[in-house]
């Protein structure tokens, strides 16, 4: 059966005219792989993630990064496959609307853009957190943390709104400068420590409580890759999208993998293998950092803060165009399908996301205010929120990996592989739900013990809203993955 979504592009929109189409061609490989290591953030995602991670793996926590690396390239095979078959800005929207149907897309495009704005806010909050972190160590100055993040942001979203090609280079810039600091932050720790080098981190007996130990670190280490999926999103406006989506994705994984693996195993011999100093650190690659290099690690907090940058600039630049997508095919309300007439970018879907990631900030620091009495702190609201989102995107993903063998079977029959189209898939479907377990297990503390339930009321309510918007509107199942990336 032939994909109704492959050839031109003609299906109206939910208005009624041609939907519009953001600026076509304009990004190489080069351009989505930088941005797509970009919005993961290896500082920002490394600095505030590895504490928890070693603490709960052990010295061995470097072999969670390797099981995570390898989880997140069976995730970026599902999406180099949907991408080569039916490249699409709606990415996982579309992906697991053409398999299951319009009820699905609109669940996926609720649960999606949810899940990025909740996760995003972490974000959002951690780039003036980490201002604030870093102006008060080196002058005394001592501002609240939201001054900074809503200049920062909004300077981000400045930046996305003069157009895509502008600010994915400024993420590419970004992006850049921190790795070039991570890695002779990690190289000089190395040597700084070569008497003690030892292979106690990638060794299975140092992982605490071994392979339990292992599972429970999974999703940690899973979440700092976070925003692999980037590219996907950037399709429409990237050349020959069929195949360079697949190799931005890939080899973003494959830089971003061995690049955690240096970057943990400089931590755990900085700290002398000692997981409990290491634990009760607050950023412990800042702390090698000032032992390694003294007065230059000032370098490491430039690193941090480019990082928070570019992962503000990357992520919300693809997360809102699932956004755009799903509202110029009318999964969403049609508002935030309109494309600036000249600089062709989605200007609603980006200003309207960034500003619900805002008020989640604020409606968090409010709870904290009538709960506890004080304030919100942007270092733990970063762990919060970010988990909150990534129960509801370790959804979509699970989705994306039960739908992409059946898209193959039904659509594509003799391009059908089986090991890359059904064995691989099957593989990360079960991988996904390792974090998933973890994420949503009993008997965690609060807030944690409550996301769960809170992702089960936002599927259901996103499944009932899709069933009734479906019903009001059957044209809906011809528009969903109506727009291909490289429809001439």
């Amino acid at each position: 059966m032939p994909d109704p979504g492959l050839g031109r592009s003609s299906t109206p929109g939910p208005a009624g005219g041609t939907p519009q189409r953001l600026r076509g061609g304009v990004l190489g490989m080069a351009d989505i792989a930088a941005a797509t290591m970009a919005n993961v953030g290896p500082a920002m995602s490394f600095f505030f993630g590895f504490a928890f991670l070693a603490t709960t793996a052990g010295v061995a926590s470097p072999l969670t990064i390797v099981a995570a690396g390898v989880a997140v390239a069976l995730f970026g095979n599902t999406l180099a496959e949907f991408s080569r078959a039916h490249p699409s800005a709606g990415s996982f929207t579309t992906f697991v609307g053409k398999t299951f149907g319009p009820v699905s897309a609109v669940t996926t495009a609720l649960l999606a853009g949810l899940g990025y704005i909740i996760a995003m806010a972490s974000v959002i909050a951690i780039s003036g957190g980490f201002m604030q972190i870093t102006l008060h160590h080196y002058t005394g100055v001592d501002l609240p943390w939201i001054i900074w993040t809503l200049l920062l942001t909004g300077l981000a979203v400045v930046l996305m709104l003069r157009g895509i090609v502008v600010s994915t280079k400024w993420a590419g810039y970004f992006f850049g400068v921190e790795m070039l600091v991570l890695v002779v932050v990690s190289v000089a720790a190395l040597v700084e420590h070569r008497g003690e080098l030892s292979a106690a981190p990638f060794l299975p007996s140092h992982l605490t409580h071994g392979i339990k130990g292992l599972a429970a670190g999974f999703p940690l280490a899973v979440y700092l890759f976070i925003g692999w999926e980037n590219s996907a999103a950037l399709a429409e406006e990237t050349e020959n999208p069929r195949r360079n989506v697949g190799r931005a994705v890939f080899s973003s994984v494959a830089i971003m993998t061995v690049s955690y693996i240096l970057f943990s195993y400089a931590t755990v011999t900085g700290f002398g293998y000692d997981v409990q100093r290491l634990g009760d650190s607050r950023i412990p690659f800042i702390d090698v950092a000032q032992h390694t290099l003294g007065a230059l690690a000032i370098l490491a907090y430039v690193g941090g803060l480019t990082s928070t940058l570019g992962v503000l600039i990357a992520g919300i630049n693809s997360q809102a165009r699932l956004v755009f997508n799903a509202g110029r095919e009318g999964l969403l309300p049609s508002f935030f399908g309109y494309v600036h007439p000249t600089r062709r970018t989605p200007n609603n879907a980006i200003v309207t996301f960034t500003a619900t990631a805002l008020l989640i900030i604020a409606g968090w620091g409010v709870g904290h205010v009538l709960g506890d009495g004080g304030q919100m702190n942007p270092v733990v609201f970063f762990a919060e929120s970010s988990s909150l989102g990534a129960i509801l995107i370790l959804l979509v993903y699970l989705a994306s990996n039960i739908a992409l063998p059946l898209y193959y079977r039904r659509y594509r029959p003799q391009e059908f592989r089986t090991v890359r189209h059904l064995v691989l898939p099957a593989v990360g479907a079960l991988a996904v739900l390792v974090p998933l377990y973890y994420l949503a297990k009993p008997g965690q503390p609060a807030p944690y013990s409550w996301f769960p339930y809170a992702a089960l009321a936002t599927l259901l309510a996103a499944v009932c809203y899709a069933a009734l918007l479906v019903r009001r509107d059957p044209g809906l199942a011809d528009r969903v993955g109506s727009v291909v990336a490289d429809a001439e």
